[in-house]
């Protein structure tokens, strides 16, 4: 597309390339009749997407692996940015992937569609036999991608259990799993599936989040269809029920009063005088950061810096604390970033700060729980920059010394966290940063402190400094499993996110890049506030899916 000015000197030395027009589409794929390559199973299919840059195709991404199934109805989607003017091509790989590495060389190739993205927008259903890399057919099998215009940005969060449902197995219980359903020209287009839930009667699925245009199209009164199975390993996956509602209904939900359905099998209806149901599903409002945020949720801002030895002397340049001539070090550099982010949601910015494993005066006894200004009636400062200052006061009359105790400062946030609880007129969350540089000292002591501290309003945030070891704060941030205490109690919720500074290291604190790493930092991660709030928000709010 061109403008051409009117009122300019000659027309062709004045023409002027328009912005490109863009929007995103999002691609659903399934697939038909596909080969199989296993002996005693069914191939376990996985569509990968590339486009073509530069004359090379390049991957945008995977679909899940749909185990002993050869018409696989994939449910992640791909979101591809669409350029009418420009000729995108696209490939759609299928795969039978028999191991657990990313390398697809070594899985069986099923075949391939090779189109562009004007195929597949004008057609919205485009279906074409799958053919191998040499151009030849496949023998078998066909892909169908619909497409769909993202015209509606929101999303929708849900947390989902079931109760009392069908037996399936002779041998234990029914393994459930759920899909939801999108109504569509067509028929039902798989939205959202589940993970399974193994041997449980009365399962209760991890929260997820589904697009509101893949759930309904932007529609909230639009059907909405959800099925239960039991999951079997052979792909024959028996349906225990279905029901059928709208995204208002669920918005309608709450924790205290969730949303709930009747799961019907229609074939055991015909055949069962006097049946009810499968088992029913029941689904809590998922509350999201902004419900919080915009409900009056505030957060309390908590700085706690490690003044232990290991540190190395402040006044030597190959110090963590060395001050450099900019005016800055690693513990500046994290103490900004996410501060800046923090301040914004705390209404009089007034934050408590504290140092650990330094000699204090006047005294000169170890500490674990210092205010930076020494004034323990008093330890809050005036923002970010008051936090900063503090610390360059505090830095130069301390001794650093040690250990590298984390427990006492948990503990102290963790008491003002369980008094918010009491509160009925605010809704209150902390946050505490640890800014460290070594391997802790009281393990044992900080694990009973979380997991104490996981049934409060509360959250974690660890930034390792400097090149040391943190496989301890690894284990503390829970990845792997649950963190349990001492005595073997499992914390409630995962509320510990640890950050090694040196992968951000070369982000400078001024450079708009940081307002994306510390927003990776504090609010991407799903522990954080954003879908495991202690409790419904004890106040009015507005609900944003």
């Amino acid at each position: 597309l061109y403008f051409y000015p009117a009122d300019s000197a000659p027309v062709s030395t004045t023409i002027m390339a328009a912005t490109q027009c863009v929007t995103k589409v999002e691609l659903t794929v399934t697939c038909d009749n596909l080969l199989d390559k296993d002996i005693g199973s069914k191939s376990d299919p996985l569509c990968v997407l590339t486009t073509e840059k530069t004359l090379v195709f390049q991957q945008v991404g995977r679909t899940e692996q749909v185990q002993n199934c050869l018409s696989p109805k994939f449910a992640k989607k791909f979101v591809v940015d669409y350029y009418f003017e420009i000729v995108q091509k696209l490939q759609f790989g299928i795969y039978d992937i028999d191991n657990k590495t990313v390398d697809l060389s070594d899985d069986d190739f099923l075949g391939q569609l090779e189109c562009t993205m004007g195929q597949v927008v004008s057609s919205k259903k485009l279906t074409r036999p799958l053919i191998l890399k040499n151009s030849t057919p496949a023998g078998r099998g066909s892909i169908t991608i619909m497409a769909e215009e993202i015209n509606d940005n929101r999303v929708a969060n849900f947390e989902v259990e079931a109760r009392k449902l069908d037996n399936k197995d002779f041998f234990g219980k029914s393994d459930p799993y759920l899909e939801f359903y999108k109504q569509t020209e067509t028929g039902w287009q798989l939205a959202h599936r589940t993970e399974v839930v193994n041997n449980n009667l009365n399962p209760t699925w991890k929260p997820f989040r589904i697009p509101v245009q893949s759930l309904c199209g932007g529609d909230m009164e639009k059907p909405i269809k959800v099925e239960c199975y039991d999951y079997d390993n052979d792909g024959s996956h028996d349906l225990i029920g279905s029901c059928e509602t709208t995204l208002k209904r669920f918005q309608e939900a709450t924790r205290s009063s969730p949303a709930e359905f009747d799961c019907v099998n229609s074939k055991k209806k015909q055949k069962k005088k006097g049946y009810k149901n499968s088992g029913v599903i029941s689904v809590k409002k998922e509350y999201t950061f902004l419900d919080y945020i915009m409900g009056g949720c505030q957060l309390n801002f908590t700085v706690a810096i490690d003044f232990t030895a290991s540190n190395g002397d402040p006044r030597s340049p190959e110090s963590l604390h060395y001050i450099s001539p900019q005016g800055v070090n690693q513990y500046l550099t994290a103490t900004w970033s996410v501060g800046n982010v923090i301040q914004d949601y705390d209404s009089d910015k007034m934050f408590p700060a504290f140092g650990f494993g330094a000699q204090v005066p006047p005294q000169w006894q170890v500490s674990h729980q210092f205010p930076l200004n020494f004034n323990p009636s008093n330890p809050f400062c005036s923002g970010v920059a008051g936090v900063v200052e503090a610390y360059r006061v505090c830095l130069p009359q301390v001794k650093l010394y040690g250990p590298t105790n984390f427990s006492p400062v948990i503990n102290h946030v963790a008491c003002f966290a369980k008094q918010a609880i009491q509160q009925t007129t605010a809704s209150q969350y902390f946050v505490l940063l640890i800014i460290t540089d070594g391997v802790i000292t009281d393990m044992d002591q900080t694990r009973n402190a979380i997991v104490n501290a996981s049934r409060l309003p509360m959250s974690i945030i660890i930034i390792g400094v400097g090149g040391a070891d943190f496989s301890a704060m690894e284990f503390l941030d829970g990845d792997d499993g649950r963190l349990r205490s001492q005595t073997g109690e499992s914390a409630m919720r995962d509320i510990v996110q640890f950050v090694p500074f040196r992968d951000f290291q070369n982000v400078s604190r001024r450079d708009d890049s940081s307002e994306v790493v510390t927003a990776w930092i504090v609010l991407s991660q799903q522990r954080f506030l954003y879908v495991s709030m202690w409790m419904p928000p004890p106040f009015p709010f507005r609900s944003h899916f």
